[in-house]
């Protein structure tokens, strides 16, 4: 059956995936399982297939774990693409939507995605992963994969989950006689960093792409993010940090800032119009207690906020923002670690330029300069890993549809990062269709591509702002039914009951009280320009 190949109209398309959607429905489950065995027959470039089977309800349980998943019947493939990109595809017996989905992976991947291919196959998708060709190392972000392996570093900055792509299409058309009636990408952090890589450097892959908290610019991040923190810090280890420190400062922004936008609530609705000056904090002479920051603790928290520059004054990568500091999974966990050398940052840091750049395990992350060998690391495996180019006009004349969330709060990736990635494809509409102002480059931008910043919330999720919402379902009704997103409602939740909903508005809007009514409830919000 090709009816899905070939769609041109809306009409057609909607009754596409009704025909396709029904399929699975449709076919016996005998057929679809006995469909499951012959799949490991199926050829794929370069790929072994070393498992299918059809597995019952509620009985998977995923490597490294103990409990079973709360899963529908499905079958599972399990191959390998050379040279090691391993990778799962899970397609339900039962209530195929028609689609299929592939998930990203975070920090330096390394495993398969289970619980995101799981959300997935319960949303009735035909779903796959892929551990980007190595396997996770004992500690966070270890990196020494990477060592002398130029092929592995190319597989996990994009060759992976192409071919992944690829391949778990086939296999979805060869199970169902149908090809998935529409493709989406879903992914965080890194995961952000994949999906922005796909629709710049593979636009036909995926219908939608949703990119969370997206760690594009890959080697400046690296640098200007995980490297600089840690020597603001480190450099001189009286400046560092201890994270019983942490909620002095966290307390100080909000006093200072959490007003600004009207309201009290612990979350900085626009962390750029806060002016908190950190030296307020500075502990008397002779005086050092978790109430106060030295003076070197000071210029740590100065430096972190700035971000860095090379000798000639350009930025290379924007700091963090005020808001957010001593919430569970921020500060504490990426910025200061428990103690000195245990934060994520170092680890990550240390790990992508000892490995990757210049592979060396004695490498000192001291050393580095920001000048020199910066350029050397953009000129060695920038082009593997960079997700950056803001040129994306070949992803909108396919018609596909990008949305990218950024938590405001986010310890780990700068929120300005995703705000000057958007700028920057805005620049490219402008200069490609000789927009009469920059506004009208804007709405043509948003007519493919639409950014969303979560007030308070931290990387990917969690912060004291409102973490939960349903983006795919925005980007269904766009790609499907062209039904833009003007907003997306956004929950916090706690101990299972919904304390807080805000509307998260479509960039450069922002949410704005109406003045009456409860403030936890996203009804007493509209969406205005800033």
């Amino acid at each position: 059956m090709r009816i899905c190949s070939f769609i041109k109209s809306r009409l057609v398309a909607m009754l596409a995936l009704i025909l396709c959607s029904t399929l699975a429905t449709a076919q016996d489950t005998t057929d679809l399982e006995q469909s499951c065995d012959q799949l490991g027959k199926l050829l794929l470039p370069d790929t072994t297939i070393s498992l299918t089977e059809t597995v019952v309800e509620n009985s998977f349980i995923a490597p490294g774990t103990s409990n079973a998943m709360q899963l529908p019947r499905f079958c599972r493939l399990v191959g390998v693409t050379a040279p090691a990109v391993n990778f799962e595809v899970w397609l339900p017996t039962s209530d195929w939507n028609g689609k299929y989905q592939s998930v990203g992976n975070g920090g330096m991947a390394g495993t398969i995605s289970y619980g995101a291919m799981a959300n997935a196959l319960r949303r009735g998708y035909a779903t796959a992963s892929t551990d980007t060709g190595h396997e996770a190392g004992p500690i966070p972000f270890d990196a020494s994969w990477a060592s002398g392996r130029s092929d592995l570093i190319e597989d996990f900055g994009h060759r992976a989950l192409h071919l992944t792509t690829v391949n778990a299409k086939q296999v979805t058309t060869a199970f169902y006689s149908a090809p998935p009636i529409y493709s989406y990408y879903v992914g965080c952090s890194k995961g952000g960093q994949q999906g922005l890589m796909e629709a710049q450097r593979y636009p036909d892959d995926f219908d939608g792409i949703i990119a969370g908290d997206p760690a594009n610019a890959w080697t400046r991040f690296y640098a200007g993010s995980h490297l600089w923190y840690s020597q603001a810090m480190l450099d001189d280890e009286g400046s560092y940090i201890p994270p019983a420190k942490l909620p002095a400062l966290g307390d100080a922004v909000n006093v200072a800032c959490d007003a600004i936008d009207g309201i009290e609530d612990g979350i900085l609705q626009n962390p750029l119009a806060c002016n908190f000056q950190p030296s307020t904090l500075t502990c008397p002479a002779g005086t050092d207690n978790n109430s106060c920051l030295t003076p070197k603790q000071v210029s740590a928290v100065e430096k972190i906020w700035s971000g860095v520059t090379n000798s000639a004054g350009e930025l290379i990568y924007p700091g963090l923002v005020p808001g957010g500091e001593s919430a569970p999974g921020g500060w504490s966990t990426w910025v200061t670690g428990s103690e000195p050398y245990r934060s994520l940052h170092w680890r990550g840091g240390e790990g992508f330029f000892r490995w990757f750049v210049f592979d060396d395990a004695d490498w000192d992350f001291r050393s580095f300069d920001f000048d020199k060998d910066l350029e050397y690391a953009l000129e060695k495996v920038g082009s593997a890993v960079d997700s950056d180019d803001p040129d994306l006009r070949r992803f909108r004349d396919n018609g596909a549809k990008l949305i990218v969330y950024h938590g405001w709060s986010d310890a780990d990736i700068s929120p300005v990062a995703s705000i000057n990635y958007f700028d920057s494809v805005v620049d490219v509409i402008a200069d490609d269709t000789r927009a009469v102002n920059w506004q009208s480059a804007l709405a043509q931008t948003q007519d493919f591509f639409r950014l969303f910043m979560v007030p308070g919330m931290g990387h990917c999720a969690g912060g004291p702002g409102p973490d939960r919402f349903d983006a795919l379902t925005a980007l269904e009704n766009w790609v499907e039914r062209d039904i833009a997103p003007e907003s997306i409602i956004a929950s916090k939740i706690v101990g299972g009951e919904v304390v807080r909903t805000r509307p998260l508005c479509v960039y450069p809007e922002v949410a704005n009280y109406n003045g009456s009514g409860n403030t936890d409830e996203a009804a007493n919000f509209r969406c205005v320009a800033p």
